[in-house]
């Protein structure tokens, strides 16, 4: 039976989020907010963490999933940033995903074999102190199952995914209550691959 944990949205408990960062660690699932929506959050360096991921949603295999990082340096680690990237971190943390090419300590499973990644720095303090406490990049991918509504509070997740996360972290609705925006910067030109809280004219005027 999963265990839900209440968290202040501004000011998390260090134990709460600690255990939370614990479950993960250990290979567990975690349902967590962000600024857009709960995310499902498992240790990203963990390949039978990432296959509960995709049993659990039922994500195709050929689909990649998203990971968290808590600062450029995190994501530096893990991915080859693209200057045009580079620029795009002044929005972090913040509703933007940013696709790169990853370097070859990322798993393929969690790249679907792309070699490919979505970025996330969540505008959230839980996401960002579970980040933190986990000490490396977490699962980014919404906590809902595949092709269903993406989840704006811990009820909403839990009715889709039923007992079969670890623990879900409660700090209330989402603000946002829309997905990121996602661009893809793995090439010279930039492409948005979908629409979100930041505007595509956005991004061209930081660019230009």
């Amino acid at each position: 039976m999963v265990k839900i944990l209440e968290v202040k949205p501004n000011a998390p408990s260090a134990d709460v989020i600690a255990e939370a960062a614990s479950a993960i660690r250990a290979g567990g699932l975690v349902v967590y907010p962000t600024e857009t929506v709960y995310g499902l959050g498992a240790d990203a360096s963990s390949n039978k963490a990432v296959e509960k991921i995709f049993a659990l949603k039922g994500r195709k295999a050929e689909k990649p999933i998203p990971i968290a990082v808590n600062s450029i340096d995190m994501a530096r680690q893990i991915a080859e940033l693209t200057p045009a990237a580079e620029v795009l971190f002044k929005f972090l943390p913040g509703p933007l995903m940013i696709i790169v090419k990853v370097k070859p300590n990322v798993s393929k499973l969690i790249t679907a074999g792309t070699g490919k990644v979505g970025l996330r720095v969540p505008d959230h303090p839980v996401a960002l102190k579970l980040i933190d406490f986990v000490g490396g990049p977490i699962t980014s991918t919404s906590a809902n199952l595949s092709g269903k509504p993406a989840p704006l509070t811990v009820k909403e997740a839990l009715e889709q995914l039923g007992g079969k996360v670890d623990i879900a972290l409660d700090a209330g609705k989402c603000k946002l209550g829309v997905p990121s925006t996602v661009v893809d910067a793995t090439t010279r030109k930039l492409k948005i691959l979908r629409k979100g809280p930041i505007s595509e004219e956005k991004i061209k005027k930081l660019l230009t």
